[in-house]
């Protein structure tokens, strides 16, 4: 049987109550010594406030998709206002996204991670049993200025990409994490298939970030056979060329030893050239890494660990830009 990731603190013996409050403390504590915060990140705040485990709570999300609840994409309405609500939440008017997202039964949560003491925006459906709840989160970086974002539209069908991008937003500041919310069958037709339909909630808060220039990196995942030999297949999706991050990308899997396929220079299986993300990113020439993972590399084997580690590099690189 898998091994599941667990996010919680190790705690043993009878210091359950005290290392809790320890770790209270050090996440307050760390409120104080913050970097710079988003622009306006710290004005008006009418959305609520938690002191989470961030990486757990996006994990029990994502575990919520196995129901394959019926999907309906929102409405071209919905979407406009969802559209706006992200972009003044990115701009740092936290009072008018919070208006644009009630209007669709969303909402903004304030979230400081209890281990890390680490502050994120999480947008959310407010009512966790409403159609809404399947249109996927939103989770950006709220002490500093977001550099780049990790997506993950199948988070069932795709074993262990949503851990993997908990992970990545954890590990590596200055991120955001775009998460789908419901098994890629579970709607009508391929209507739950975020990563080819442009009428999802998915697909409107990538392309917020997209228009902002903020670069990507989607994850998807495959079985490994006799045709897909490979721990790795990377592309720039319908831009079929080699961006920096790219090449940098496969550069680093390579020298960890991991099997790579490079979309831009080998004749590579699942280059995403139909992915709408990637497709998006080609009209605002934003950078967009299509990462098909074998399952060794996703997990928490040690192939998983470097493949991870190569990945947090990339978004290090960004986020230092």
């Amino acid at each position: 049987m898998r091994r599941k990731i667990d996010y919680r603190p190790a705690v043993t013996g009878s210091s359950h109550f005290l290392r809790a409050l320890a770790l209270v403390g050090l996440a307050l504590a760390l409120l104080g010594c913050q970097s710079a915060p988003r622009d306006g990140a710290d004005g008006e705040r009418p959305g609520g406030r938690e002191l989470t485990d961030v990486g757990a709570r996006i994990m029990a999300y994502a575990e919520q998709a196995k129901e394959r609840d019926r999907y309906r994409p929102p409405r071209a309405a919905q979407r406009e206002s969802l559209a706006r609500g992200v972009g003044h939440l990115l701009k740092g008017d936290a009072a008018e996204a919070e208006r644009l997202l009630d209007d669709v039964g969303m909402r903004v949560n304030r979230l400081t991670d209890v281990a890390s003491g680490r502050r994120y925006d999480e947008v959310a459906a407010r009512d966790p049993r409403g159609r809404e709840a399947l249109w996927g989160r939103l989770y950006l970086n709220a002490d500093a200025r977001v550099r780049w974002n990790v997506q993950v539209p199948h988070p069932v069908a795709d074993l262990d990409t949503a851990p993997l991008g908990a992970r990545l937003l954890e590990e590596t500041p200055g991120g955001a994490l775009v998460l789908a919310g419901t098994h890629r069958d579970s709607g009508k037709g391929d209507s739950a298939d975020v990563a080819h339909r442009t009428d999802s909630a998915f697909h409107v808060m990538v392309t917020e970030l997209q228009k902002r220039d903020i670069p990507s990196v989607q994850l998807h995942g495959f079985a490994r056979t006799s045709d897909r030999p490979y721990d790795a297949i990377l592309s720039s999706g319908a831009a079929r060329t080699a961006p920096e991050g790219a090449a940098m990308l496969a550069d680093l899997m390579a020298a960890r030893d991991l099997r790579v396929c490079r979309g831009w220079s080998d004749r590579c299986p699942l280059e995403g050239t139909t992915n709408v993300q990637g497709k998006a990113a080609k009209r605002h020439e934003t950078a967009f890494l299509h990462v098909e993972l074998a399952p060794a590399a996703r997990g928490d084997g040690s192939k998983a660990a470097e493949a991870r580690t190569a990945l947090s590099r990339v978004l290090s690189q960004w986020s230092d830009g």
